[in-house]
């Protein structure tokens, strides 16, 4: 595909706090957005990880108050991952990140920095934090704690296209509201 032929926005970034609806909200833009778009994020990249890496020393870090920390090698491995799905982009793919900034602002922009060049919809998937840990208990695969404490602290110093708040509104008119604005972009 020449660059020419790429649609103007390829690229829809979701970033929330656990169990904020984000994955919802990505399968419904799957079926309302023009064209076919591919839905990647952090639980893709933590899927690929081995699994010494997921709990261990230089990896993936959940204490049992569901605060997450992100060793050196895990965060390398997903830095490598980000430039792997920009790579995509830049071959023709259109993608739904469903994402946790973690370090809010500093998540932002290491994605900014794989995503240069690209045109990207920045949408902020808000959730009241007694919302998404109801989510979290009836889920039962997060450690109590995490969706209550990433609801706020993930979009912190992060800029956004659009908001959206997936307690006040479905996954699909969540999704609506963003493809609309997908398609005032061009």
């Amino acid at each position: 595909m020449d660059q020419t032929d790429m649609p103007r926005c390829q690229v829809i970034v979701l970033n929330g706090g656990s169990s904020s609806g984000k994955s919802g909200i990505a399968r419904c833009l799957q079926a309302v957005l023009p064209g076919a778009w591919l839905t990647f994020g952090v639980d893709s990249v933590d899927a690929a990880m081995p699994a010494s890496l997921r709990d261990g020393e230089g990896g993936l870090g959940i204490g049992a108050d569901g605060t997450v920390t992100v060793g050196p090698e895990y965060r390398r491995l997903s830095d490598a991952w980000r430039h792997g799905v920009a790579a995509m982009v830049r071959a023709g793919a259109r993608v739904v990140l469903d994402e946790v900034f973690l370090d809010g602002a500093d998540g932002q922009k290491r994605w900014l920095h794989a995503l240069d060049g690209l045109d990207v919809l920045w949408v902020g998937v808000r959730c009241d934090p007694d919302t998404a840990a109801g989510r979290e208990t009836a889920r039962g695969d997060r450690v109590p704690g995490m969706a209550r404490g990433q609801a706020d602290s993930v979009h912190l110093g992060v800029r956004y296209d659009v908001e959206v708040d997936s307690a006040a509104a479905e996954s699909m008119a969540c999704a609506l509201l963003i493809a609309e604005r997908h398609a005032l972009r061009g």
